[in-house]
């Protein structure tokens, strides 16, 4: 399975550390800056988001998310995704979720297929991945699905 985002908004929930707004410079046009590189960059808010970036609600009730992530119905979106800064357009962000059979959350594996998860047993399991896994991300992102529901965690 080929990565393709979901627009789940997962990946951007913590960039709000790793992207500044410096200064808005128009009503929808803003200074920034990539703190992780320091790089400066200007975004303007896509046209046909801005409505949607109007409202603050979400931001203002998520401090750690992306200044620029916004609710769109069942989706969460990029409303600068035209001027996003690289680090963004090359992210590839959750490709698989993992929970234990409850369906509790325990963590999920990015795209560029790297496990983000403090739980003890699905770290175990991974350790197991990183061995074996197939070196093609083509082939190994549905070995690793598969692999993971072997050992009894839920992979969507």
């Amino acid at each position: 399975m080929v990565f393709s985002c979901r627009q789940c908004g997962s990946c951007c929930m913590f960039l709000g550390d790793y992207i500044v707004i410096e200064e808005q410079t128009g009503p929808f046009s803003f200074a920034c800056e990539s703190v992780s590189t320091g790089t400066p960059f200007t975004a303007e808010v896509d046209e046909e988001k801005r409505e949607i970036f109007k409202d603050h609600t979400f931001p203002d009730s998520h401090p750690h998310a992306c200044r620029f992530l916004r609710p769109d119905g069942d989706l969460l979106r990029c409303t600068i995704h035209r001027d996003s800064p690289p680090q963004c357009k090359f992210y590839r962000c959750v490709a698989l979720k993992v929970s234990d059979i409850r369906g509790r959350s325990l963590g999920y594996v990015t795209g560029a297929l790297a496990l983000h998860s403090e739980d003890h047993e699905l770290r175990s399991a991974w350790d197991e991945v990183e061995r074996k896994r197939p070196r093609s991300d083509e082939e190994a992102e549905p070995w690793i699905a598969a692999f993971l529901r072997q050992k009894d965690f839920l992979v969507e």
